[in-house]
């Protein structure tokens, strides 16, 4: 709140020079206004649903309408807390909305994702209902067969309680959405920040579809082969068929499109480019399938934030899901921006 000229006299500098300084950080968005108030650094708002994920993986191969013998693992999940972390681990201010229950396990969410440096004040607490959960059966190669998810909480995250979040969410520097999110959120969220970069992912084949009024909103959407069939109406497994798909979803208004493939790659389309791009050295070993796309997006997002290229963006996202693929938990505690580069590195020589 000093006027000019302190400044001035404590630099040791003219009052003149202090007012063009003053100028150009107020053109570069650096100043916010009155009482030179700077801004906040670059966030990401990260919207939809958080749980408790309960893995069981088989030891051998999967016997229906029997018991197998494994291992259970419990850990933090949903689509758009897994992103969030995954982002707070590769150094960026990642802020979740979303909400849980006044439980145990909402009590868990919110010590592990705070450990983890997620910015937990936007997430709502709601005592009439328990917090999500995820159960998923995995086979002995990590894959999954079958899962079961409990979301109904995901419904008090609604417009009313999004306004209230509206200053806030108006300051990120970019938005991801999950599709556990209700129609009425989604239709509010997309309209009212059309401005910004709207990141989507479409956590199920019968979720995607809810995404699908909204496409001339959306920036980057990310999609499993399964997933991108149900919102496109159409096949994805040959590169044609992926193609016509992604040339669709540009028509509708969607930037950039990635179909994750599982071992096969990624197809990626930005209307310019388009292809399938393999992370070159493999997978050593996989434990865990269920976190490698939530990872992706993160790879993505954090990649946008840096500006980087179409294809840059793809090996570092590729590179996020690999290190995540290495363990139990659907998010990796191993990942970071080093154990990231590494893998794009080892990539590159391998290639």
């Amino acid at each position: 709140m000093l006027p000019q000229q302190a400044i001035a006299a404590q630099l040791g500098i003219s009052r003149s020079a202090v007012a063009g300084h003053i100028m150009n950080l107020t053109r570069k968005g650096s100043i916010k206004g009155r009482g030179y108030v700077f801004s906040d650094a670059p966030f990401v708002s990260i919207i939809g649903g958080a749980n408790i994920d309960i893995h069981g993986k088989s030891n051998k191969a999967l016997r229906r309408e029997d018991s197998n013998p494994g291992k259970v693992n419990t850990s933090a999940g949903g689509v758009a807390r897994n992103i969030a972390e995954n982002l707070a681990r590769l150094g960026v201010d990642s802020r979740l909305v979303s909400a849980i229950g006044c439980d145990h396990h909402g009590q868990m969410l919110m010590k592990l994702c705070r450990e983890a440096g997620v910015d937990m004040q936007y997430v709502q607490e709601i005592d009439s209902e328990a917090t999500s959960t995820y159960l998923s059966l995995l086979d002995s190669s990590g894959d999954m067969h079958v899962a079961v998810s409990d979301m109904n909480i995901i419904d008090h995250l609604g417009v009313e309680r999004l306004q209230l979040l509206k200053a806030a969410l108006g300051q990120a520097s970019l938005m991801v959405l999950d599709t556990n999110l209700t129609d009425d959120a989604l239709a509010w969220l997309t309209q009212t920040f059309a401005d910004k970069p709207i990141f989507v992912d479409a956590v199920s084949c019968s979720k995607a579809i809810r995404i699908r009024p909204y496409l001339q909103f959306v920036h980057t959407l990310k999609l499993s082969s399964i997933e991108a069939e149900a919102l496109a109406g159409k096949e994805a497994r040959t590169q044609t068929q992926l193609r016509n798909i992604a040339n669709q979803l540009h028509s509708q208004g969607v930037d950039r499109v990635f179909i994750t493939r599982g071992s096969q790659g990624v197809f990626y389309s930005d209307g310019d480019a388009q292809g399938i791009q393999k992370l070159q050295r493999g997978i050593r070993d996989v434990h865990n399938t269920g976190g490698a796309g939530d990872a992706f997006l993160a790879g993505l997002a954090y990649a946008w934030l840096e500006d980087w290229p179409l294809q840059e963006s793809v090996s570092f996202a590729l590179a996020a899901a690999d290190v995540t693929l290495s363990h139990s938990a659907t998010v990796s505690p191993a990942l970071s921006l080093a154990a990231v580069n590494r893998t794009v590195e080892e990539a590159q020589r391998a290639g």
